[in-house]
């Protein structure tokens, strides 16, 4: 066995940040930019909610105030970083929530990966080694890993199915060719998920 068999799936979430990323790329307008805007917006989110909001930043009452009130402008990294990543999150539903659904009952799911691929097969002569591959992933699977995303499976939960997505997709072509291989993938250097 080679080293590059014995390593486990990656833990640095890069499925779950495709997808993330993917959903973003949705998007039919662009998420408020300055933090009193951000602010305001989720405050929509939290019906109002200045308690609530600021629990979810990790700051006070008062500061969700002046930001919103327009008396700060420009927070601190750490703050900063929570501001998008809570708009992001929260931004267009309907329009993250369609494309979902398409991806799960007609559209599927285009993937770009670069990564170490080894495999499993009789008589395969083809050696694991790194590969980029850009491939559709049918609307099942793709169904099977947005219901496991939503589920709050983890990047390891995730990593084989998108792995056998790949292997069903790209090597075996929907079971005309190479019956039985399995292929799993490595060293993920690059990952890259759209609706």
């Amino acid at each position: 066995m080679s080293d590059h068999e014995e390593q486990p799936a990656p833990r640095g979430g890069k499925v779950l940040e495709a997808l993330t990323q993917a959903e973003r790329k949705v998007f039919t307008r662009p998420a408020p930019k300055s933090a009193k805007a951000q602010m305001k917006f989720l405050l929509t989110r939290t019906k109002g909610s200045t308690k609530a909001l600021a629990e979810r930043l990790g700051v006070s009452r008062r500061t969700v105030q002046r930001y919103r009130a327009g008396q700060l402008k420009k927070p601190q990294k750490r703050l900063q970083e929570a501001l998008v990543e809570e708009t992001a999150t929260a931004w267009q539903p309907q329009v993250r929530a369609q494309a979902r659904e398409r991806a799960a009952t007609s559209g599927g799911m285009h993937v770009e990966v670069y990564a170490y691929f080894g495999f499993e097969c009789t008589g395969s002569s083809d050696d694991g080694r790194e590969r980029f591959i850009s491939t559709a992933i049918s609307p099942a699977y793709a169904a099977e890993i947005l219901q496991m995303q939503e589920a709050g499976a983890t990047e390891e939960d995730l990593h084989p199915v998108v792995a056998e997505a790949i292997t069903e997709a790209y090597f075996t072509e929907w079971g005309s060719r190479a019956q039985g291989l399995r292929a799993d993938f490595t060293h993920v250097i690059s990952l890259e998920i759209e609706f």
